[in-house]
């Protein structure tokens, strides 16, 4: 690859944000400052100064990310494992198909009142409500991997007298992890969007609970602001797995490779 597709392919991000700059800056030139409804990018910033103080922005954006985090790491956690064990058996996937298939079809805010029944309005509550739906990319991704892998390339280790955990580690691990790092990017905005949509209805410390406070009072430009700042960490969060899915499939081809 030269130099200049690398330069092409790494700015691609940025000049897809050209049109909503673009966009930005004509709502700065025409709109009214004093508009209820629609200010100016520049009234944004005076409407999140308040949260400024105390660190309060930064507490919110802190407890949404680390919500974010380890959700989508228990997800992928689970997903892998348990899309691995289903998939590693007809009977057992058939018999759970139907089960799964009603589960993955539930919507995310659903399980916000039985959450919340049972754990109350608590971060371990946001933190079910987040895996839950995230989890579901990532099983099905790993469990269709799984009923697809040869099995003479499960025989091999077994014929070579290897250890059940050099089976996984050897065998299992690589052959499964383009499905995990397909359901990781499928999951990792849902686990976001997930995650701001439960703070912002239980009001559940976090940018989302803090996005609904400043709608809940009126504060139009606050509103603005903090849809931004949840924006920059949506297009940050797909920006680095996307980066770290590239990385370990470039590492994975170059192993094979030697």
């Amino acid at each position: 690859m030269t130099r200049r597709t690398k330069k092409s392919r790494g700015g691609t991000p940025i000049r897809g944000l050209l049109p909503l700059v673009a966009l930005l800056a004509l709502w700065q030139l025409v709109g009214d400052p004093d508009s209820p409804y629609f200010p100016p990018p520049s009234e944004w910033v005076a409407g999140v100064q308040p949260l400024l103080t105390g660190n309060k922005l930064l507490d919110a954006v802190g407890a949404t990310s680390a919500t974010f985090l380890v959700g989508l790491a228990l997800a992928t956690l689970i997903g892998s494992v348990v899309g691995t064990l289903i998939g590693a058996s007809r009977p057992v996937d058939r018999a759970l198909s139907p089960s799964l298939e009603f589960l993955r079809a539930l919507p995310a805010a659903s399980l916000v009142p039985v959450a919340a029944l049972i754990l109350g309005y608590t971060t371990q509550m946001k933190l079910v409500v987040v895996v839950l739906p995230a989890t579901w990319p990532i099983l099905l991704a790993v469990r269709q991997a799984r009923r697809s892998l040869s099995p003479v390339l499960l025989d091999v280790p077994r014929t070579l007298g290897l250890s059940r955990w050099h089976r996984a580690t050897k065998i299992l691990l690589p052959a499964l992890l383009p499905a995990v790092l397909l359901g990781v990017r499928v999951a990792a905005p849902l686990a976001l969007i997930i995650t701001l949509l439960v703070e912002i209805v239980t009001r559940v410390n976090g940018l989302g609970a803090a996005l609904g406070a400043a709608q809940a009072n009126y504060l139009s430009a606050q509103v603005y602001g903090l849809l931004t700042i949840a924006g920059l960490l949506g297009f940050a969060v797909n920006w680095i797995v996307t980066r770290g899915e590239v990385a370990i499939s470039t590492r994975m081809r170059g192993t094979t490779g030697q």
